[in-house]
This record gives structure tokens, sequence and C-alpha cells, in this order.
């Protein structure tokens, strides 16, 4: 199965469109929060399994500020990681994940793209599709096999 990740696209049109492009080969979708209202544009025609999650700057309740999404074997704690100080350490994001026995970790917030592994933990921030800081418009992509690890990878908007 192949998860598209999304965050921070703060409702950029421009940039949605491309998004909305992008993602029609995935199976799932997850945005991040930041305009989390881009949502409902971004599944118009889309045919996959949708999850979401408020950020900072989302004022709704339709959405919880974090969950843990299951695809196949594979368990992704998200939110937008506003709550967990994501823009100076990643320590919080990771021991909540570790509780709550995620194979990784997704946010946003930062704007800043990141694909790491700690010990058996993925940590990914898709970047911002709108807005980058020091780096490019980027979305993530989680390549999910059952009983293999995640492949994830960064794709420019």
């Amino acid at each position: 199965m192949l998860v598209a990740v999304v965050s921070d696209t703060h409702n950029v049109t421009e940039y949605i469109e491309k998004v909305k492009r992008l993602i029609k080969k995935s199976d799932v979708l997850i945005h991040l929060g930041d305009n989390i209202t881009d949502l409902d544009y971004l599944i118009s025609d889309y045919k996959g399994k949708v999850y979401g999650v408020k950020g900072n700057c989302d004022f709704s309740n339709e959405y919880p500020s974090e969950m843990l999404v299951k695809v196949l074997d594979k368990k992704f704690f998200i939110t937008h990681g506003h709550k967990y100080n994501v823009k100076y350490e990643l320590n919080s994001i990771y021991f909540k994940a570790m509780e709550v026995e995620a194979d990784a970790a997704l946010f946003g917030h930062t704007h800043q793209s990141l694909i790491t592994q700690e010990r058996n933990l993925w940590i990914i921030n898709p970047g911002s599709a709108s807005l980058p800081r020091m780096s490019k418009r980027s979305i993530a992509f989680i390549e999910v096999v059952e009983g293999k690890p995640i492949y994830p990878y960064l794709v420019e908007v």
C-alpha cells in the first residue's frame, strides 16, 4: 500500500492542486494539519482512505490533534507536532510514538522535511507543500508491505 503524507498546505491553491495530482496513486492520505480544511479539496475525487489531524492554525473540532493510524501491520502516530515542541527537539514525539507502539511518528509544523530512523522508529516530516523553510516544497510517501519494513521517501511539489 502507498501512503501519502501532506502537511502545512496553508490554503495556497497553486500547490494544493499539484499535491492533488501527486496523491492520486496513493491508497491512504494523511494530512498533518495547518489548514486541515484543504483536505476537503484534496479528497474531492480521491478514492483512498483519509486521515487528518488539526494543527496550530486549525480551529475546527472536526479533527483530533493526534491519532494512531494502522495501515496493514504498521502503526503511525500522527500529529501536527506543535504540542511536542518539534521545532526544538524530537524526544517528546519519539517517546510518545514509542509509548503507543508506533512504527513511525508523522508530524509537520516546522515546514522542514525530515526522514530519519531512531532505533526501530521512523520519524517523518513531509515538509510543507506550500511554504517550506530552508527546503523545497514537498510531501512524503510511505510504501507499506505486510511483514516488511516501511519505505518512506520525499517528493518535491
